[in-house]
């Protein structure tokens, strides 16, 4: 699930993060900026945070990549279960006693600030936890979604429902979706969370499928691609 890269940062550069990232207010504090659709377009480093320590972290990974946020997570904290359409990039920061635990394999995985990237195939179910004494931070970007050519498709609107509808998004589109990307199948993805609903492209032959595995109170509407 979780596998350490060849892209590694300078120590001086990990230490000035270690500083600096408890100046945060908010655990979830993005560094770079879209440049175009938020799955597809490389975003870019914000102003605020040229020449810093985090460009200079960010810049270790020396590909387009997406959302790239300072992550928080408190001690004595988890995260629901769940998983993620654009797989992840993790680089630790800071904490004592903290795990990536992959719940499809049931096995856990430790968190350490030792300068090296991971990459995380965040398709399979998965949580985070903090069990130390300090608050544990990542720097952890999103991977680009791929733009799959698909040969004879469909445009698909999905329509979550029922109760707590986004964890039954993440427990079981999510999976699907990230498979659907990587196998293309689909193309073209989008949400919109206030509204409740995702959408993209779909190879026709696959809708089925999709059906299928729906939640309850979660349908589809089929219209032509793009729309």
């Amino acid at each position: 699930m979780i596998r350490k890269t060849n892209y590694t940062v300078d120590s001086h550069d990990l230490e000035k993060s270690q500083e600096h990232v408890f100046n945060f207010s908010d655990f979830k504090t993005p560094i770079n900026k879209p440049t175009g659709n938020f799955f597809y377009d490389p975003w870019i480093i914000k102003d605020e945070f040229k020449n810093s320590c985090w460009s200079k972290l960010l810049g270790a990974l020396t590909f387009p990549v997406g959302e790239a946020r300072v992550i928080g997570l408190e001690s004595k904290t988890c995260y629901t279960q769940h998983a993620d359409i654009d797989d992840r990039y993790h680089l630790n920061l800071t904490g004592d006693a903290a795990y990536l635990i992959d719940l499809t394999e049931n096995i856990t995985y430790p968190t350490k600030a030792d300068a090296a990237w991971y990459h995380m195939d965040t398709g399979k179910l998965h949580t985070a936890i903090n069990c130390g004494e300090f608050i544990r931070y990542q720097l952890v970007v999103r991977s680009l979604l791929q733009e799959n050519q698909l040969k004879n498709s469909k445009g698909v609107k999905l329509i979550a429902g029922g109760e707590n509808p986004r964890y039954k998004f993440d427990n079981y589109i999510s999976p699907w979706l990230n498979f659907a990307n990587k196998n293309k199948i689909i193309t073209d993805f989008s949400v919109n969370l206030d509204l409740g609903y995702a959408r993209f492209d779909i190879e026709e032959e696959h809708v089925q499928l999709l059906e299928k595995n729906l939640p309850d109170s979660f349908y589809i509407e089929l219209t032509p691609p793009g729309i």
